[in-house]
């Protein structure tokens, strides 16, 4: 499947127009959408052949077909959102190549960035497909009624079907990018709120500003101020609640931290965070340029640009699974970065056989697939202490 949508034949459709014809339709947008815009089978085909059409441009693609999920509640959210149209377009089909990360995440999807790190483009199986749809009049509602939400922001939900006797089919959806920021992330953590199996499998020696974290690796309590502690928790609180109503578990909380300081701290020891400015080859599912260009300066917002003090802790044995250390009172001027991901798996009957199989070998409040309620509850437990008030602000 990942070979359909190889980088050539990407390029092939953005650097034409026909991702323009895509994305640059435009219509009457209204905040009150009819319930029909919602219905899965609102969708819209387009066939390009080589040769162009009378609706289609030529391109130097094999023939193929378009499809635009529900084409206007997305355009609504990207109105929702701010996303500006020329910008978007531009983002996506400009002369700049989009980035293909180095590898597939473990659900097997392949991730591509675009030059100016604003998107991200994420190919999709058919049941996370199924699930959106479900769910997408719920995640228009939540994002319209909370403005600050910490969920991922979805801008586009597409599928391509090449012609001929195969006619397999590609779907992708185009969300925005959390860690698109004029600061450098340093670090990287994917927090659950479960124990089992949620540490880095890479040694000491070779973590660096690229490597995803886990609940186990996490070495700091963050504290922020009054107001943004009590923003964070009834956003959190809010967003928690939505997913539990569409019966979703495995999210996780992703946050990036830009270390203000010379040195950043690792697990055992610390090294000097301008010797690892340079450029990866091995890019990550969540990446962040470092650029520096003032356009892209933002202002601070719940999850965004916000400056926070970062505790140190420290676990009191290897052995326990303690997700949080003890706080050694040796503080960091951080700048934080933060999301709600990886909102699209339900607990169908293959997480619950899981959630049985793991229960007899483990302790089963410590592993990942156990049902929406009790993860909400686990999650929030988890990062209310992960994320406390600053009370030196006080």
């Amino acid at each position: 499947m990942a070979a359909i949508f190889r980088r050539d034949f990407y390029e092939d459709m953005r650097s034409s127009p026909i991702m323009r014809h895509a994305v640059g339709k435009q219509g009457p947008i209204t905040l009150d959408l009819k319930s029909s815009a919602f219905d899965p089978k609102e969708k819209v085909w387009t066939r390009f052949p080589p040769e162009g059409s009378k609706y289609t441009p030529p391109h130097s693609s094999c023939d193929f077909k378009w499809k635009d999920y529900c084409p206007q509640v997305f355009r609504t959210l990207r109105k929702l959102f701010k996303v500006d149209a020329a910008d978007y377009m531009l983002s996506l089909c400009g002369d700049q190549a989009l980035r293909e990360l180095s590898s597939p995440g473990k659900s097997g999807s392949f991730f591509y960035l675009t030059s100016n790190d604003q998107y991200m483009i994420k190919t999709m199986k058919k049941a996370e497909v199924k699930i959106f749809l479900k769910m997408l009049r719920a995640y228009y509602n939540h994002v319209r009624a909370f403005e600050n939400t910490l969920v991922t922001k979805f801008f586009g939900l597409h599928c391509v079907k090449l012609a001929g006797a195969n006619q397999k089919k590609v779907r992708f959806v185009i969300m925005g990018n959390l860690f698109c920021s004029d600061h450098f992330i340093h670090r990287r953590f994917d927090l659950k709120g479960s124990s089992l199996g949620r540490t880095t499998d890479k040694p000491q020696t070779e973590i660096d500003e690229y490597t995803i974290l886990k609940d186990l690796d996490l070495n700091f309590i963050f504290r922020l101020q009054k107001h943004w502690y009590q923003e964070f928790q009834r956003q959190v609180d809010k967003d928690c609640d939505f997913l539990e109503q569409e019966n979703i578990m495995d999210y996780s909380l992703l946050v990036g931290v830009h270390f203000r300081d010379k040195r950043v701290i690792m697990t055992e020891g610390s090294f000097d965070s301008d010797s690892s400015r340079g450029s990866s080859p091995h890019l990550s599912p969540h990446l962040s340029r470092g650029d520096t260009d003032p356009n892209r300066l933002c202002k601070i917002k719940l999850g965004s640009n916000m400056p926070t003090r970062a505790e140190l802790t420290i676990r009191k044995s290897e052995l326990e699974a303690q997700l949080i250390g003890e706080p050694t009172g040796e503080f960091y001027d951080v700048i934080l970065y933060f999301g709600i991901i990886d909102i699209l798996q339900d607990y169908d009957i293959s997480k619950k056989l899981e959630h049985a199989y793991k229960s007899f070998q483990y302790d089963p409040t410590s592993i990942s697939a156990v049902d929406p309620k009790q993860y909400s509850r686990r999650f929030k437990d988890f990062v209310y202490k992960a994320f406390q008030e600053d009370k030196a602000d006080t």
